[in-house]
């Protein structure tokens, strides 16, 4: 009997015990779990293929299984190191950086090399470890960063800089969907050559960074556009991105959508995700090229990294994981992106608003709703990459749950969903439905993350195989996190009560 490769590892997660400190509040392992111990440390799908896959034989069920468990004891000592970091973290009053990317993967070779930890002796190793982790950032800490750029004089001169190199932007009137055949070729290729097709999409992907085609594409999203514009692609709130200010302070909660991010929260970014920052230029250098790359197309300084972004966004805009186009052709006359008006002003799908209005036209509401929206309506002739990432996202047994939820919610006010006492009745199950009504926002959101920090430490995308493996990891991303948040809304009992109230 074959399996989801997610469920039975949350079935076997959810058998362990002293796991708490890396699981999830339903109790199954956290996505850093995954991404940083699990699938790394201790299933290595690369030496285990049958744990690879993303639904399971018989055979990989057990290997998978057995794996978890003969590291059982490693995984428990894991958690009690990660607590006691955080404890001893806390005691030292750090706070640069995220916990779980920090110490994560330390915790468990310190699990490792000494079992749980004992006492004072391992109140020594915890704090040995944190001064080793902390001290390797070469004085590339935010405190510094915030220093650097609040220095009055020094203030005034990156502003003025700032300034100079936002008037010398390269502008020229370009369609928002320049180039998409293509950027559709290459996706195409890109996908037949990894499932053995002996297309080459090596040349398409070097005439495309030649040509400057992600520099084309990144100049049009400065100009306003109707349809698949900046402000669309939930990259900005405005029509289109304004000049970003240099900034001061930042909140790893609060940050803007990613045009729209100060110099300060750019650079803040990347240090708080950086493990090792002794490998980033130092706070001046990081400062000042940040500067230039706010004010390049995409955001971007190298053309790899830009034809990445444009076939991301090519991708994206015809990704449709709630259902495949409406046959009946329906569209919203206005060529409206947010059909139900589900995206507040910084972009992010709000379950108040969920199918509550689908633009000027007359529209039948609740064939937009279910059949994929005017987006999906208007879209022909799909590549086969959206093809391979779209049936994977429709195989999420939380993606039906949001259908479901999406049609039992035609036809009702958004006060009723809006309202805080709905807010428990929905909760993040709400939110993900919401968000997979305008699919393209949260993946380019999360495409131009990587991008970005690849851009700092100048790693550029190399070929089609490394963009197609970078395209479709960020797919995956996004369909964990959704996961994660919908397994927390079934924990609080928001599918129950929708389905009580829809039947």
């Amino acid at each position: 009997m074959r399996r989801s490769r997610a469920m039975v590892l949350d079935e076997v997660w959810r058998g362990l015990d002293g796991v708490e400190a890396l699981s999830g509040a339903p109790g199954g392992p956290l996505r850093r779990t995954v991404k940083l111990i699990l699938d790394p440390l201790v299933i290595r799908p690369v030496q285990h293929p049958l744990c690879a896959p993303t639904v399971l034989d018989a055979d990989g069920v057990a290997l998978l299984t057995a794996l978890v468990h003969a590291r059982s004891d490693t995984l428990r000592a894991c958690a009690a190191w990660f607590v006691l970091l955080k404890q001893v973290r806390r005691a030292l009053r750090i706070a640069e950086g995220n916990a779980q990317d920090l110490y994560f993967q330390r915790c468990f070779e310190l699990a490792t090399m000494h079992g749980e930890p004992e006492g004072e002796r391992g109140r020594e190793i915890a704090a040995s470890a944190l001064r080793e982790i902390h001290e390797s950032t070469g004085g590339r800490t935010t405190a510094a960063l915030k220093t650097f750029v609040t220095e009055p004089h020094r203030s005034a001169e990156l502003a003025e800089l700032l300034t100079l190199a936002w008037s010398r932007r390269p502008v020229a009137d370009y369609g928002a969907r320049d180039r998409a055949t293509e950027l559709l070729e290459l996706l195409d290729a890109c996908t037949l050559a990894r499932a053995g097709d002996p297309a080459d999409a090596g040349p398409l992907f070097d005439d495309l960074v030649e040509n400057r085609t992600g520099t084309h594409r990144g100049i049009a999203l400065w100009q306003i556009h109707a349809v698949d514009g900046a402000d669309e692609l939930g990259l900005t709130r405005h029509p289109c991105p304004r000049q970003p200010h240099l900034g001061a302070s930042a909140s790893t909660a609060n940050l803007g959508l990613p045009f729209d991010r100060t110099v300060y929260e750019r650079v803040f970014t990347v240090l708080q995700g950086s493990v090792d920052r002794t490998d980033l230029p130092e706070i001046p250098d990081l400062v000042s090229r940040e500067i230039s790359r706010s004010c390049a197309p995409w955001g971007l300084l190298d053309e790899s990294l830009r034809v990445a972004a444009a076939a991301g966004s090519e991708l994206a805009l015809g990704l449709s994981p709630i259902g495949p186009s409406d046959p009946s052709g329906v569209r919203d006359p206005h060529g409206a992106a947010d059909p139900g008006g589900m995206a507040d002003s910084r972009g992010t799908a709000d379950p108040g608003r969920l199918c509550s209005r689908v633009g000027a036209g007359p529209i039948d509401r609740e064939r937009v709703c279910v059949s994929g929206g005017p987006r999906a309506a208007q879209r022909r002739g799909m590549s086969r990459a959206h093809e391979v990432i779209n049936a994977r996202w429709r195989r999420e047994a939380y993606v039906l749950q949001a259908r479901r939820l999406t049609v039992h919610l035609v036809g009702r006010e958004s006060a009723d969903i809006g309202s805080a006492g709905s807010a428990g009745e929905f909760g993040g199950l709400g939110v993900v439905a919401a968000e997979l009504r305008v699919p393209w926002r949260p993946y380019l959101r999360r495409l131009w993350v990587r991008l970005h920090g690849r851009d700092v430490r100048e790693l550029p995308v190399w070929g089609p195989d490394e963009l197609w493996d970078l395209l479709d990891g960020v797919a995956r991303s996004v369909m964990l996190d959704h996961r994660d948040r919908v397994k927390q809304a079934l924990a609080a009992g928001v599918v129950a009560g929708v389905e009580a109230r829809a039947s």
